[in-house]
């Protein structure tokens, strides 16, 4: 119901919302790279790309490619990349590796976004996102200097702090790399977990498990979505002339307490038996099923794209 609410919305607000077309899509990227780049929701985002586009495209003109950081998928016949890279914070941290890095004292080196930012360079359309990796608390640790200093000079900010100097950063990246007429920049909003089913008046013990209904009150907004990042962006935004595109996925997202992975995922442990007597101890309530919500994000996405 939230969702044709939703789509009624635009319709109402004269904006022009249409259907993905795989095809138009993949006309213009031809010869081009699509990047998203940030953590595993942004990862999400751009299997659901890949989803959308590659029953378009013959078995042999197309691969999937894992380097490092990378995911690359190749639409050969078009000449063209999606590519995803992982970067959680955009800046240098201590959970920079793609495979470990489930790290809980987490570490951004400040200034530091070239390390990654050397490897986007070039990229015709960007998608980037950071939020739920820097919700460690009211504190964020911030490190002056290099990680290979011997002694390093560590200081505490306050989170929304640390994350309007990542957005200040990040700005001035694309300030300073991309080119104002060929580039696309955007950047997607926090995705909303449904980790405490109490957020919604359900048990107070609970959480997505079990979870396969909307939820339907339209003011409803989660403890996991922090009000506080979300000014950061709208202030920080507001103030640049850097030419970046606000893709807001997360009130409509915060309705969709049915659509996260919950217990169908991938475990890396075996599940105990106290796991397994509990199925809500282990669903994951961050991620999305695909296909899925993200397609709607992507559909979003090309929206913005085609008729910004």
């Amino acid at each position: 119901m939230m969702y044709v609410l939703w789509r009624m919305h635009n319709v109402l607000n004269h904006q022009n919302f249409c259907s993905f077309n795989a095809t138009l899509m993949l006309e213009t990227l031809r010869g081009k790279r699509m990047m998203f780049i940030g953590d595993s929701l942004n990862r999400g985002q751009f299997v659901s790309m890949v989803c959308l586009l590659h029953r378009s495209i013959p078995k042999h003109a197309k691969s999937m490619k894992t380097f490092g950081s990378f995911n690359v998928f190749t639409a050969k016949e078009y000449n063209a990349t999606i590519e995803f890279y992982w970067a959680p914070f955009l800046l240098e941290s201590n959970s920079d590796d793609a495979v470990v890095h489930r790290i809980s004292d987490r570490i951004v080196r400040k200034g530091s976004i070239n390390k990654h930012g050397k490897h986007w360079k070039g990229a015709d359309i960007i998608v980037f996102n950071t939020y739920l990796w820097w919700m460690t608390g009211q504190q964020f640790k911030i490190l002056h200097g290099s990680f290979d200093d011997e002694e390093k000079e560590i200081v505490e900010l306050p989170t929304e702090d640390a994350y309007r100097m990542a957005m200040k950063i990040m700005l001035r990246w694309v300030k300073k790399n991309m080119e104002r007429n060929k580039t696309r920049v955007f950047f997607t909003s926090m995705s909303p977990s449904h980790e405490k089913s109490i957020d919604w008046g359900g048990d107070p013990h609970g959480n997505c498990y079990n979870e396969t209904t909307l939820i339907e009150d339209e003011e409803y907004w989660g403890s996991d979505c922090r009000k506080g990042v979300m000014r950061v962006i709208g202030e920080v935004f507001s103030k640049t002339k850097v030419p970046i595109t606000f893709l807001n996925i997360t009130k409509l997202s915060s309705y969709r307490r049915d659509a996260h992975t919950s217990i169908y995922k991938k475990q890396w442990n075996p599940l105990t038996p106290e796991q397994l007597a509990n199925p809500a101890s282990y669903a994951d309530c961050v991620h999305w099923c695909l296909p899925g919500l993200q397609d709607t994000w992507n559909e979003l996405l090309f929206a913005k794209l085609f008729y910004p």
